[in-house]
């Protein structure tokens, strides 16, 4: 007996269902024990990584009190006590922690006059390519400031060419540098520019450019202060 539109239409459809049952039973056959492998190791992965995670931030919070505490003993005058501290810090994984800890040790030799020393701290930050640039261009202006009066005027100049420029949060400091090198070598025209450019950046601290404004005068270079240059300009 034919089977009417309505009927016929029925039938196909349960037979296409019946079909993809068959089909997905056949796949959960073959595949179904690697699926239930791939999600736990999923999940695995996913608790191994929250585990790293809660270690790494227990991890940073014992550094940071390590810290802290190093920080302490030198406001007690435990530089022993600190030193210890700051030598294990100062291996630390932490990019942050690290430079912290290299700065400190750096500084301590300074107090004790150990130019050479804490020039060599302050370069192992400036070469460290892990760390963030700012990093890195502070420690640069420290080893240079340490060793200047070892360094001849153009090494300093050409050191500190990059940072010395208008817009880096570093001017003030880089471009004070650049312009004693440049008197070091006769070029006051240099130094006064050099002088005149930080005088004239308002990113630079007030206590500086006030300092800029007067090298700058006294190379015989005019200058516009960042503060003024709205006034002038109305």
């Amino acid at each position: 007996m034919a089977l009417t539109p309505q009927n016929n239409e029925a039938f196909l459809r349960e037979v296409d269902e019946e079909l993809r049952r068959d089909q997905a039973l056949h796949v959960w056959r073959r595949y179904g024990k690697l699926l239930i492998g791939a999600i736990v190791l999923g999940l695995a992965a996913f608790a191994a990584f929250l585990f790293w995670q809660h270690r790494q931030n227990e991890a940073a919070g014992r550094e940071g009190e390590q810290l802290q505490k190093a920080y302490d003993d030198l406001g007690a005058g435990d530089v022993k006590g600190a030193s210890g501290q700051l030598a294990t810090l100062a291996q630390s994984k932490r990019d942050g922690y690290r430079a912290l800890a290299q700065f400190t040790q750096a500084d301590i030799l300074l107090q004790k006059n150990d130019l050479k020393a804490a020039a060599a701290k302050f370069a192992a930050v400036a070469d460290d390519g892990s760390l963030a640039q700012p990093f890195r261009d502070l420690a640069l202006i420290r080893q240079t400031t340490a060793e200047f009066d070892a360094l001849k005027p153009d090494v300093v100049v050409e050191r500190m060419r990059p940072l010395a420029v208008s817009g880096n949060p570093w001017l003030g400091s880089a471009g004070e540098l650049m312009a004693a090198a440049y008197i070091r070598q006769g070029r006051r025209d240099l130094a006064g520019q050099t002088f005149a450019r930080i005088a004239e950046d308002d990113g630079v601290p007030a206590s500086l450019r006030q300092r800029a404004v007067q090298m700058a005068g006294a190379m015989g270079a005019g200058t516009t202060p960042a503060g003024n240059k709205d006034k002038t300009a109305r």
